[in-house]
């Protein structure tokens, strides 16, 4: 059991992490690398463009097992929005961005509320806020404790439904979010595009091009991910619900109904 003194001290490394993550986190991704391979199975360019928000990106385009494309211009993933400039806002309301759905913590909100597009809605879904305080503290650093977590942790499975319950009922574009976008931004992706019928190694080259779009060097878990993070997440779904199909029914609960409303309307 954690003592009072070192529950505090998690704490007060988390609000450490998050303020030196607040302040580098957009700026290591405003110098855009070239696409990574992963663009070849897409049919639409990736990035955004926004220069005061990380790893902003379309979530679709992508080719499923079965032939058919995931639709272009209706989600989009990025990291937080608080340092957004006018123009990027002014792009996203011309995608047609309506719903922001926000994955931090109450304290990284905070920290830095977001900035929204002009006539967006904005929704709070933590993912981690009631995980154990380590996990909590590593939030800004990924690693598979935290991936395991995304499985694990009071409230994850609510707010992961949340966000896909949200694409099904938006009447335009849905964009969510974490602070850096890549890790419980990764896995919302990483849970969308594997439901929607992509294959592994294509869902996988997705969730490390924030390697690329982050500029991150090998081994930096501030900026960047690792594959192995990932396979921990898809390992802890085996493990606790038996079958990715039986997390998204058991552990997410979505119904078959929502299952097939949602490929209806991101697949083409």
């Amino acid at each position: 059991m954690l003592t009072v003194p070192r529950v505090r001290a998690v704490r007060a490394s988390l609000s450490v992490a998050t303020a030196v993550a607040l302040l580098i986190g957009p700026a290591a991704g405003q110098v855009l690398a070239a696409p990574a391979p992963a663009e070849e199975n897409t049919a639409a360019v990736r990035l955004l463009g926004l220069s005061g928000v990380p790893n902003a990106r379309d979530a679709g385009g992508y080719r499923t097992v079965d032939g058919r494309w995931v639709r272009t211009g209706l989600v989009f993933r990025s990291g937080a929005l608080d340092k957004a400039a006018p123009d990027d806002l002014a792009r996203l309301t011309a995608l047609g961005v309506t719903v922001v759905d926000d994955l931090r913590t109450g304290y990284e909100r905070s920290l830095a509320p977001d900035k929204l597009p002009v006539g967006a809605t904005g929704h709070s879904y933590d993912v981690i806020g009631q995980a154990p305080p380590l996990i909590l503290a590593g939030a800004l650093f990924g690693g598979e404790g935290m991936y395991r977590a995304f499985i694990t942790a009071p409230g994850a499975d609510e707010a992961f439904a949340a966000v896909l319950r949200g694409i099904i009922a938006a009447e335009g574009g849905v964009l969510y979010h974490c602070s850096a976008g890549k890790d419980r931004t990764g896995w919302t992706s990483a849970v969308l595009l594997s439901l929607l019928g992509v294959d592994r190694a294509t869902v996988t080259a997705d969730f490390l091009l924030s390697n690329t779009y982050r500029n991150a060097v090998p081994g930096d878990p501030l900026n960047g991910v690792q594959g192995e993070w990932l396979d921990a997440a898809f390992d802890q779904v085996n493990r606790s619900y038996g079958s990715f199909d039986a997390y998204v029914r058991d552990g997410l609960g979505l119904t078959p109904s929502e299952i097939t409303a949602l490929r209806t309307k991101l697949l083409a």
